[in-house]
């Protein structure tokens, strides 16, 4: 397991864009990012494997949001452009070393404590 901070988060307006970061204490295969609406169930974002940086994202987010990480630093970076009212949730980065079902929670050892994000509509 690692330690993993998150930053990033805020209060912006749909249409907006915003980018989050996870800082990680070390190595790890994968990286990912979940989110949690209120009353909702927490649910897969996007992951990015380490060494051929393969990207997996959900539906509701492709071709709006880019998932990206850089090895040296041990960090990944979500970024999110035009945000919808949807997409308010808080956003907790999750790592693994394992190399498969990377879209499922139960994959990941390690979370972070989540951050904020809140689109105005």
């Amino acid at each position: 397991q690692v330690q993993l901070v998150e930053s990033g988060g805020g209060l912006v307006q749909t249409g907006d864009s915003l980018r989050l970061s996870c800082a990680a204490s070390g190595r790890t295969y994968v990286m990912a990012w979940f989110r949690q609406a209120p009353e909702r169930d927490r649910e897969f974002v996007a992951a990015i494997t380490e060494i051929d940086h393969a990207r997996y994202y959900a539906e509701s987010v492709k071709n709006r949001f880019t998932i990206s990480r850089d090895n040296a630093k041990n960090t990944v970076y979500l970024q999110m452009d035009n945000l919808k009212f949807e997409d308010t949730a808080v956003y907790s980065c999750a790592a693994s070393q394992r190399r498969f079902n990377f879209r499922l929670m139960s994959t990941y050892d390690s979370w972070g404590q989540g951050t904020q994000v809140t689109v105005s509509s």
